[in-house]
């Protein structure tokens, strides 16, 4: 069979059953040569499908060049730039698996992750040189390295082959075979890799277009780093698989945000409550003009009132995502003319998706009964790199997130099952006492955890970014009508930032591991 780009080179499955899901880029780029793929608006760059794909040639006979093979892994360290949309399209050619690598993580961590993953070829941003090569040198990995220019006045980077022919041999993909190893969402310990097939990828994208409602003609800037599910899954590939434009940036604050918002103009933006948050408070938020804006979505944790209202203030019509790494991660939906009181759940599961909630022995809860969130649909991951199989994911996948259906089906998160604590044999749910504190005008963001406490068995320590005036008597007080007592925190902490990790969301282990039991305790 032959396929735009090239000729297809079968790939043994042996008795096994499966479709054929070709080459990505070369099949978009057949629909739709001339629509827009990927704008650098920092560069100055536009790149139309054909563009992608034909770079996506070029990489991919590259690959073959450094001795990539099929089933082989490809690492890259680097912020957001085409050249990351090169790798992804071209190890989709050769059959490769793209691993990418978090430039924030520490040089143990990396060194970890490359012992798990050991890759065949890195590609590196020379900003992080020093740190691959120290990581390197912890491990028995001894791959090719490639680095990438931090200031690009080539049109192709240092992995264009010598030869510029678009023809490359493609290898046959079924849907079950890998092709993205991404980092999990946690915070502590080395990140796992969890596996990404072709179907998974394309059973996200699917869900994400159809029950969002993406169209060809949307325009999308990317503010999650491309190491991690939002900067993948959220919008790209999405937007790729209908043929739509994103917006790439190697930094990304509020300030380039809103300007692309404007400039370019975008119809739909996906972010972190910090990020959409930082933009709504930024000194050009009145001035910016949001009129294309078709939806905002906040994903990555939960999001406050105060900047769900200041979105809606402004016209746009805003909800709250969810997902994770391991599934999905687009996976619920706010349905159309949703109530307003509905803001702070995520709505309803998306179209390809299932929820429940279950208790401890995984029996399924009723209306308002906090349990375990457990999903399933053909978005889910298979498992982990490199686990042995009794790791890997059954129907259901359990979240680790704690959450309820109200009467009306829409669901809302309520923290993480590692997250909540007992006081005095009752349960507290630190995600419903952050949201009452974040409602104090003088507070814009809190992190509740608990403590040992000899008496009560644990209590609530409370970390918050606000006016520093702030006391814990005035926030008890205001707490008061908000939350059960027994939830009310017994210390008070307020700082000038929270830690964040890569996404942009509150690293809450960070949060606990700096700032202690030992918060402020006034009377």
């Amino acid at each position: 069979m032959s396929e735009p780009g090239g000729r297809a080179v079968p790939h043994d499955h042996g008795d096994r059953a499966y479709e054929w899901v070709g080459d990505p880029s070369g099949r978009r780029a057949a629909l739709s040569p001339d629509r827009i793929a990927v704008k650098e608006p920092a560069q100055g760059a536009t790149y139309t499908y054909a563009d992608v794909d034909d770079r996506a040639s070029r990489t991919a006979r590259a690959l073959r060049s450094l001795g990539v093979e099929t089933g082989d892994r490809v690492a890259v360290l680097s912020r957001n730039r085409i050249e990351l949309v090169d790798l992804f399209f071209g190890t989709a050619k050769t059959g490769a698996l793209l691993a990418p690598l978090s430039h924030r993580l520490a040089e143990r961590e990396l060194a970890a992750v490359f012992g798990d993953v050991d890759p065949a070829v890195v590609v590196v941003e020379t900003p992080f040189e020093t740190d691959l090569i120290d990581a390197l040198r912890r491990t028995d990995a001894d791959p090719v390295v490639r680095s990438l220019p931090t200031d690009r006045d080539h049109r192709y980077d240092p992995l264009s082959a010598a030869d510029h022919g678009t023809d490359v041999e493609t290898v046959e993909a079924a849907l079950s075979d890998p092709h993205l190893l991404l980092h999990t969402g946690g915070s502590t310990g080395t990140p796992k890799e969890t596996v990404l097939d072709h179907g998974s990828i394309h059973w996200n994208a699917y869900n994400t277009v159809v029950s969002w409602g993406i169209r060809p003609d949307d325009v999308t800037p990317i503010v999650f780093p491309m190491f991690h599910t939002g900067g993948w899954n959220v919008l790209t590939l999405p937007f790729f698989q209908m043929g739509a434009t994103v917006l790439l940036r190697r930094e990304v604050g509020p300030a380039a945000a809103l300007d692309d918002v404007e400039r370019e103009p975008s119809t739909v933006l996906v972010g972190t409550p910090t990020t959409l948050g930082a933009m709504a408070r930024h000194d050009e938020w009145n001035e910016t003009d949001l009129s294309t804006l078709r939806f905002v979505k906040s994903g990555g944790g939960p999001c406050r009132l105060p900047t769900i209202e200041a979105w809606r203030d402004r016209g746009v019509d805003f909800s709250q995502g969810y997902g994770l790494t391991e599934c999905g991660p687009n996976d619920f939906v706010m349905p159309t003319d949703a109530p307003a009181e509905k803001a702070e759940s995520v709505g309803v599961p998306a179209m390809c998706v299932d929820a429940r909630v279950v208790d401890g022995d995984g029996e399924p809860l009723g209306p308002g009964e906090v349990g375990e969130l457990e999903l399933a649909g053909p978005a889910a991951a298979a498992g982990y790199w490199g686990s042995p199989d009794e790791d890997t994911f059954g129907a259901w996948v359990s979240t680790g997130d704690l959450a309820r259906v109200d009467a009306d089906g829409y669901l809302h998160v309520e923290g993480r099952t590692d997250d909540m604590f007992v006081t005095d044999g009752e349960n507290v749910y630190p995600r419903r006492v952050e949201t009452a504190i974040a409602d104090h005008p003088a507070v814009e963001e809190a992190v509740v955890f608990g403590v040992p406490d000899e008496r009560l068995g644990a209590v609530g320590h409370a970390v918050v970014v606000g006016e520093a005036s702030l006391t814990l008597a005035e926030l008890a007080s205001f707490l008061a009508t908000r939350v059960a007592e027994y939830a009310v925190p017994t210390a008070l902490e307020v700082v000038e930032e929270l830690p964040t990790n890569g996404p942009g969301t509150v690293d809450r282990a960070a949060v606990e591991e700096r700032f202690g039991p030992t918060g402020r305790t006034e009377p």
